[in-house]
């Protein structure tokens, strides 16, 4: 056995069965390793995508995700997929294969310090030394289980990677529990939660983490709290429960800060402001926060109390407290559902996004699994796309980076292969990651691809627009409409441009034995009243 070997024996006990990444001479030991010891070598068509793939690997499976990049300008691209776990809190163990131990440091080309590279985007970098190898990839695997999750970097030299080795495998990792939070500090939680009146619950992205989304769900209802939640957090619980607000801080979200400053008392459970700083939107409003660590706010928010700990004890603890009782009524909270819903979906004579989103949403079953980029297509899909269940809504909402959808899509079929899976995506985003439904066809999986094609890097638009500055640098394309090529890299490709067409061929791409493309030409000027009101 080399230390290759022992690397990819480590990652398999420890739950992980594929990676992602692109080879070079320096991968080519790990990817050997890989091939013997049973875990797949997932080849995607940019390290980015890698990244993406590995980050939403490790949030449906549990595992953490596993990526590789060569060195250099490997790891320079990797780096993007790797700033998603971070800030999105995904478990990740990244892998650079480098140069000989001997050249480390040195002007050689492709050489950089990878360390000083990822420092500032992942829980740790490690180097990989003979001797340590087992204790260094469980030290890792165990500091990316604990919370708050992320990615931390393994550096792994070629001349490392081949050494044999007489080391012998190390126990399970164990991810640091966190320790629960005082006695007094939920009592007095108990006593706020109480006496208000008019509470309103935001679940934020460390809720999407909880171990038991039920008790996330025993926890509303036993209070009677009405419940929004931030873009992650979607699906924690079923959008269709009655108490459910909807989602805060995208398209039409004045409409939500209207309700939401009607409230007596915020309670963000689990909410992290890497989503969205509370300042944006909570005004004046009294903030109970629980969560695992002290909250990040601006002096202007009035914050009456926290609650750091376990998450899931803490959630266990209010779910043992006496019901409190408050002024909401089901009627109440059903108006102004209605009423969100409605403006998200102005009138108009033409094929819009939002159309074209419901038409999606028709055409995937309850259980299916959305992935979707980010732009202005985002803020409408937040909004407006009801999520059933947990980890069937996957987006980057901490670091927001363009080009997630479509290998997060590919990583959420990977991890369940029983559900229907679709990628919903602007042109922006789809030009920027297309090469990935070569991808999708050498895996052959079923996947439906939506583009919503506008001509335009929507969001931008918007913001040109909002800003008073002429249009400049954001239209993709200038020339006339055509229908779209028949296939891409041998994926086929169709056109949909009615909602009723969408619908079907959405439903009839989640039945093929392959991915397909479908070109959505939408009118997407709506975005100029529900984005960024």
């Amino acid at each position: 056995m080399n230390n290759a070997d022992l690397i990819i024996a480590t990652l398999k006990a420890n739950g992980v069965t594929r990676g992602f990444g692109i080879p070079s001479g320096n991968v080519l030991p790990l990817m050997e390793a890989m091939r013997q010891g049973g875990v797949e070598f997932v080849l995607t068509a940019h390290e980015g995508s890698a990244g993406f793939a590995a980050d939403v690997t490790g949030r449906m499976t549990g595992a953490p995700g596993l990526c590789i990049a060569t060195l250099g300008p490997g790891a320079t691209n990797l780096a993007t997929g790797i700033g998603g776990a971070f800030l999105d809190r995904s478990p990740m163990i990244a892998i650079t294969c480098n140069v000989n131990t001997d050249q480390l440091g040195r002007r050689i080309q492709m050489w950089v310090d990878h360390h000083a590279l990822f420092k500032p985007i992942t829980k740790a970098t490690l180097k990989l030394e003979p001797g340590c190898v087992a204790e260094t990839v469980t030290q890792a695997i165990a500091l990316a289980l604990s919370e708050p999750k992320g990615p931390v970097h393994l550096d792994l030299p070629e001349d490392v990677a081949l050494a044999a080795t007489n080391e012998e495998r190390a126990p399970p990792a164990q991810a640091r529990k966190l320790a629960t939070a005082p006695d007094a500090a939920l009592a007095r939680a108990a006593e706020l939660i109480a006496a208000t009146k008019r509470p309103i619950a935001i679940l934020g992205a460390t809720a999407m983490r909880v171990a038991d989304p039920q008790l996330l769900r025993n926890v509303i209802e036993r209070h009677n709290l009405p419940f929004a939640t931030t873009t992650m957090a979607k699906g924690m619980i079923d959008e269709d429960h009655p108490l459910s607000l909807g989602c805060i801080e995208r398209a039409c979200r004045q409409v939500q800060r209207k309700f939401l400053r009607s409230a007596d008392l915020i309670i963000g459970l689990g909410y992290d402001t890497v989503e969205v700083e509370y300042e944006a939107w909570i005004g004046d409003r009294p903030l109970l926060q629980i969560d695992i660590e002290p909250v990040d706010v601006a002096p202007s928010v009035k914050l009456v109390h926290q609650v750091s700990g376990d998450f899931d004890a803490s959630l266990a603890r209010l779910n043992a407290l006496p019901a409190a009782a408050n002024q909401w009524n089901a009627a109440m909270l059903a108006e102004h559902r209605q009423s969100f819903q409605a403006a998200l979906r102005p009138a108009a004579k033409s094929f819009t996004a939002h159309a074209a989103i419901d038409a999606v949403r028709r055409a995937l079953p309850r259980a299916g699994l959305l992935a979707f980029d980010v732009g202005a297509h985002t803020h409408q899909i937040a909004s407006q796309w009801r999520a059933h269940a947990p980890k069937t809504f996957h987006i980057t909402n901490g670091w927001s980076s363009m080009g997630f959808g479509l290998p997060g899509a590919i990583a959420a079929k990977l991890a369940r292969p029983d559900l229907p899976v679709v990628c919903l995506l602007g042109d922006g985003c789809f030009q920027m990651t297309c090469g990935e439904v070569a991808t999708a066809k050498r895996l052959g999986i079923t996947l439906a691809v939506v583009v919503l094609d506008d001509r335009w890097l929507a969001l931008i638009k918007v913001k040109q627009i909002r800003r008073q500055f002429p249009l400049y640098g954001t239209e993709l394309q200038a020339e006339a409409y055509r229908e779209p090529p028949a296939h891409y890299f041998g994926v086929p490709a169709v056109a949909a441009n009615t909602a009723d067409a969408l619908e079907a061929a959405v439903k009839t791409a989640l039945t093929a034995n392959s991915p397909t493309v479908i070109e959505a030409v939408v009118d997407s000027e709506h975005y100029i009243d529900t984005v960024y009101d």
